[in-house]
């Protein structure tokens, strides 16, 4: 009972790491002014100043290509006390791991200590398969035990992960609704054989836990702009000993509104949907590799049934050709590349499992980083997006998105979650399959295709 309190008590007091993580704003939304400060002294000219790591960073000292997989790790060294007000949770876990280790308490990480938690960090991977992954139905970032949860689902609001045979249960929910918070507070108090042990409602947020049927279970959610997004963890009370503690680290990995996305949670689901990209007129289109894995059935939405006639995995494209159609309408790519910074408008078919069924292209606004990285503007569900296109400013398409699992060794640089596949490497892949460049140009949106594929 103490652990599943703590882990109430963890899931009350917020994510505190992952909320440290990010900004809780975003680069479309108006900022306050902040007070001018004192010009900072130039740097001295051998250090590299990393633009991510500020003076008050506490990671400062730490190299940039490690500092997330830190962040990551310092999520085991939560506790059931409350941050003191006015520390950074980060120094917060920093501190703990330092008395748990019994090394000097300073809230800085030596070189010894960095590389030392790193592989804690890597031992948990893995035992639990641990992994901190966006769930592309929600736009959420949640922390996993996949080796506990390997299965993955649809949920009516989000998605399932749960045990092979369901002892242990997460489920992700995103809900549009015009209800205030202590509204939804209290249904969630009311939900079918509930039986609430502790809830408490603050601000934008609350956390119900307690029985229901004969798991244990924790609530937390948060509302912002009309949107409620939350995530519930439990299980039977016969393993409260083994998965209080991960429910703990599952809290502070737990961020709604997240400021940058994680890899993408690997789902590999029955019916699968993606986008798909017209390049010939006779029945010919691009899409992302992974979408195409494993498929009994391909079809291209309101085209017909597709085959898949090659692939590039080192790109990670794939190109499908419906047969029997012609005087379909390709898209035309643009001849300059984009450039890091550069404003992207991502047009993709979403998932009808969060467009209420609908198959209307939409678009999400993000910005392309150096390799090749984008950024979304907000932390908006990406399920359906993998293949969509990315148009510059002037409607031009740049390329296609891929979202990428791919999950690295701790102490390794990760791989951008969302990128931009450039139009010179679809172009190329074309060539090298008898595929004409199209000329001309038009609505590209006629060229969006959504994708589904059917798996055993």
């Amino acid at each position: 009972m103490r652990l599943f309190a703590a882990a109430a008590l963890m899931l009350l007091t917020g994510a505190v790491i992952a909320s440290a993580q990010d900004a809780n704003s975003y680069p479309d939304e108006p900022k306050a002014a902040a007070p001018r400060k004192p010009a900072a002294p130039p740097a001295k000219p051998d250090v590299i100043v990393d633009k991510l790591a500020t003076p008050t960073e506490p990671l400062a000292n730490v190299p940039a290509r490690e500092r997330e997989a830190v962040r990551s790790a310092l999520l085991w060294q939560s506790s059931d006390e409350a941050v003191p007000a006015g520390e950074d949770p980060i120094v917060f876990a920093i501190k703990n791991y330092q008395k748990r280790t019994k090394g000097k308490v300073s809230g800085t990480l030596t070189d010894a200590e960095r590389e030392a938690l790193l592989a804690e960090a890597k031992a948990r991977e893995d035992e639990f398969g641990w992994r901190v992954v966006t769930d592309p139905a929600t736009g959420m970032r949640v922390g996993l035990p996949t080796k506990m949860v390997p299965q993955a689902n649809d949920a009516p609001q989000g998605t399932r992960w749960s045990s092979r045979h369901g002892d242990v249960q997460v489920e992700t929910f995103r809900i549009k609704t015009a209800e205030g918070i202590a509204a939804l507070f209290e249904q969630a108090k009311k939900e079918a054989a509930r039986k609430v042990e502790y809830s408490l409602m603050r601000g934008d947020n609350y956390v119900v836990s307690g029985l229901q049927g004969l798991k244990k279970f924790a609530t937390r959610a948060y509302m912002r702009n009309g949107e409620l997004r939350g995530v519930t963890v439990s299980y039977d009370q016969a393993i409260e000993g083994i998965v209080a503690p991960l429910a703990v680290v599952m809290a502070s990995a737990f961020s709604p509104f997240p400021d940058r996305v994680a890899p993408m949670a690997n789902l590999s689901k029955s019916v699968d949907y993606g986008t798909g990209l017209v390049v010939s007129a006779d029945g010919h289109l691009v899409t992302d590799r992974k979408l195409t894995e494993g498929c009994i059935s391909l079809v291209a939405a309101g085209i017909g049934s597709a085959e898949r006639v090659a692939v590039d995995p080192q790109n990670a494209l794939a190109l499908l050709r419906v047969y029997g159609r012609g005087n379909l309408k390709p898209v035309t790519f643009t001849t300059p590349a984009a450039k890091p910074t550069e404003d992207v408008l991502v047009l993709g078919i979403p998932d009808p499992h969060i467009q209420n069924g609908e198959k209307a292209p939409a678009e999400l606004r993000a910005r392309l980083r150096d390799g090749g990285g984008l950024e979304l503007r907000a932390p908006l569900p990406m399920a359906g997006y993998s293949g969509a296109a990315a148009l510059s400013k002037n409607g031009e398409v740049l390329g296609m998105i891929e979202t990428r699992n791919t999950m690295l060794a701790s102490a390794e640089p990760s791989l951008p979650p969302v990128r931009l596949i450039p139009a010179d490497t679809i172009r190329d892949f074309m060539n090298r399959n008898g595929i004409p460049q199209p000329v001309g140009g038009g609505d590209v949106r006629a060229s969006v295709v959504r994708i589904i594929c059917v798996r055993k």
